[in-house]
């Protein structure tokens, strides 16, 4: 159905026991409420944190505008105090700041080389250990990244997946969550992760038509609330306040599906990575027919890989 607008579910209380056996399966974004998360959705206060994480150097990205775009790259990257950090994303107006007065920050927290080490929020800032409890839904052995992020008021993510599980933990602040199935990417103009759709809520149709197809589930967030977001879901996030949340990804595909040299949960499975340079091979070598034969056998090829690659299973 064009347009079609679907609320995430919530769910308060639910067991791990429930979660694995009768929720997980579904592969479909959940909000669990009530999860024992520890002190930190009290505790993590503006003050608290830049107390606690001090001045420790953090690498972050600041924009002058409050919707983000990965593919055109409308921010810059800057480095700050962790302390200054938090007190200038708390802000409305700054008195000291990079581009504008009112420009936006967005901290998402990396490995000690982002190169070689993943983020986890345990390492990088072991004071906040303490304060904070991953909900027990996955085995320690499938744990991939913790990854800490702080956001100024309004500011917008692009629209984005990644390649593994994870739990989105709302500790502070509100943020709006849209989510789209991996089943409407051919809805979602798709360079690389990333979608060139920046509006979500007021889309250019003349320049993207059939984004309207697409199925939008969306829920809101608050302090203390967990978002699943499966594997392959599509998610673009608002700051509605000034908030910190912890993404805790996990491994949804054994260890050896995943590229090795990858440190954010976002390169493309390895099979799938090769698969993707066969066809590029293969669109080079049609290449060489003529448009008519091109075309023919390009749409022969389309509905070859639908029938032998397409899942048989309904949402």
């Amino acid at each position: 159905m064009a347009g079609q607008h679907l609320p995430v579910p919530r769910l308060e209380g639910v067991s791990r026991e429930h979660f694995m056996k009768h929720l997980y399966p579904q592969r479909k974004p959940l909000v669990l409420e009530g999860i024992d998360l520890g002190p930190c959705t009290s505790k993590w206060t503006a003050d608290y944190l830049s107390q606690v994480g001090g001045k420790r150097k953090v690498k972050i990205h600041v924009a002058a505008v409050a919707q983000m775009d990965f593919i055109s790259k409308n921010f810059v990257y800057r480095t700050l105090p962790f302390d200054q950090l938090v007190q200038r994303a708390a802000e409305e107006k700054h008195k000291e700041f990079f581009i504008s007065e009112d420009e936006k920050y967005y901290l998402r927290s990396l490995g000690e080389d982002p190169r070689k080490d993943v983020a986890d929020i345990r390492k990088q800032f072991p004071l906040l250990e303490g304060d904070i409890k991953f909900p027990e839904f996955f085995k320690e052995e499938q744990f991939f990244s913790s990854v800490f992020r702080i956001s100024s008021p309004g500011l917008q993510l692009w629209t984005h997946y990644d390649v593994m599980d994870n739990f989105l933990i709302q500790v502070t602040g509100k943020k709006r969550v849209v989510l789209f199935s991996p089943r409407d990417a051919q809805y979602l103009y798709l360079k690389g992760t990333k979608s060139e759709v920046l509006n979500i809520d007021n889309p250019d149709l003349a320049k993207y038509p059939l984004f309207s197809k697409a199925r939008r589930y969306e829920c809101s967030l608050e302090a203390g609330d967990v978002l699943f977001i499966p594997a392959l879901w599509f998610h673009n996030v608002i700051s509605e306040e000034f908030g910190v949340g912890v993404n805790i990804f996990w491994k949804h595909l054994p260890s050896e599906c995943y590229d090795k040299t990858d440190t954010y949960g976002n390169k493309d499975p390895t099979a799938a990575s090769r698969a993707a340079q066969i066809l590029d091979r293969a669109l080079k070598t049609l290449a060489e027919l003529p448009e008519e034969y091109r075309d023919f056998y390009a749409r022969r090829m389309v509905v070859h890989i639908q029938d032998k690659a397409y899942s048989k299973n309904s949402e």
